[in-house]
């Protein structure tokens, strides 16, 4: 199932929280050797994450971490704009109907329908918050992902060749490609909404906390 829970909000669940960033540890520095920031407790987390971003997180059966993404708006800091810029010429994105996704992260041994169904809560972002766009960056490992699911994004610019490939992309998602990715995730749209209203109800009042 899918849960929307901000940073502040972890707490609350914490086999869940502890999993998403021993996770994301375990994906980012031991599978793909980036040079991120591993704690004592075996955490991977960042700068960004003190910032009270939304997280889409899939909870298995067992109430464990599956896989999670991070969502903060462009209108505040975010990755691409304090890091990535080259890959943009320069430029920036910056806009209310924009936001920047993160830290895409799939346990080892997650169904290969955990990563349709991430992008399937990230569609519900975007339509229940007026989000017309998600910014991210992405390597050449990610293609095929996002292909897989059937959400692939459009590409702004990239640097590098090969595997070492890095690209900023802009997703879009039309009520075509909610369809495809639900199937893809196994996932009804009827359910997705279900559990979108769960975490938020009839509020719509996105990083209102951050504000």
């Amino acid at each position: 199932m899918l849960r929307y829970l901000y940073a502040d909000q972890l707490s609350r669940f914490a086999k869940l929280s502890d999993g998403m960033f021993r996770d994301r540890a375990d994906q980012f520095g031991t599978r793909l050797g980036w040079n991120v920031r591993v704690d004592a407790e075996g955490f991977e987390r960042d700068e960004y994450d003190a910032l009270n971003p939304l997280y889409v997180i899939w909870e298995g059966a067992d109430g464990r971490h599956k896989g999670s993404m991070r969502f903060l708006p462009t209108t505040g800091r975010t990755m691409i704009n304090e890091h990535f810029t080259g890959i943009l010429g320069g430029g920036t994105i910056v806009s209310p109907h924009i936001w920047e996704c993160t830290r895409f992260c799939l346990a080892r041994g997650a169904e290969s329908r955990v990563a349709a169904a991430l992008m399937l809560g990230g569609g519900e972002l975007m339509r229940h918050f007026g989000v017309q766009h998600f910014a991210g960056v992405f390597d050449a490992r990610m293609v095929r992902i996002y292909r897989m699911i059937g959400s692939s994004p459009e590409v702004l610019g990239s640097t590098g060749a090969g595997r070492d490939r890095i690209s900023v992309g802009l997703w879009e998602f039309t009520d075509a490609a909610r369809a495809q990715v639900a199937r893809r995730a196994g996932v009804t749209p009827q359910l997705s909404e279900q559990w979108f209203r769960r975490s938020f109800g009839d509020e719509r009042q996105p990083f209102a906390q951050s504000a």
